[in-house]
């Protein structure tokens, strides 16, 4: 199998697994590149979709629930944290739990942090009619009888 093969394969693959969990952005991110780095489209696709996201060891869900995390704990990834709360809605999370993961990164990496995600996931959740987002009750045995 030659290099260019391999490396086609791999875009394809890559194409594959992000079209199955955000259909409306695989093209996108390479189309956005095009004209500045189409090699960070490529790589983008093949290696961090077609390598590491396709592996069997984690869900998708959970896949996103890292990288709602560490999107939160770096600062200045709004962007890509709309995209990864978008998909995250898409495989399976519930805004509930969304916003809990964010509510979590608020210890590890700052409310000024965690603040501006749950901003991000209001945005995403208005675009998508699932505002208001319901709370649990602070205390669990509140609400049994």
């Amino acid at each position: 199998m030659s290099e260019s093969t391999t490396r086609e394969e791999r875009f394809a693959r890559g194409l594959e697994m992000l079209g199955s969990v955000n259909p409306e952005v695989g093209q996108l991110v390479v189309d956005s590149l095009a004209d500045i780095s189409p090699e960070m489209g490529h790589q983008v696709i093949a290696w961090g979709f077609g390598e590491i996201y396709s592996r069997p060891q984690l869900a998708p869900r959970d896949r996103q629930l890292v990288t709602l995390g560490i999107l939160t704990a770096l600062g200045g990834c709004e962007t890509q944290l709309e995209v990864h709360i978008n998909t995250a809605l898409n495989v399976g999370l519930t805004p509930e739990q969304i916003v809990e993961a964010l509510l979590q990164s608020a210890g590890y990496c700052g409310f000024p942090r965690a603040l501006n995600a749950t901003a991000v996931a209001k945005k995403v959740f208005g675009e998508r009619g699932l505002l208001p987002v319901g709370q649990q009750p602070a205390d669990p045995s509140a609400t049994s009888a």
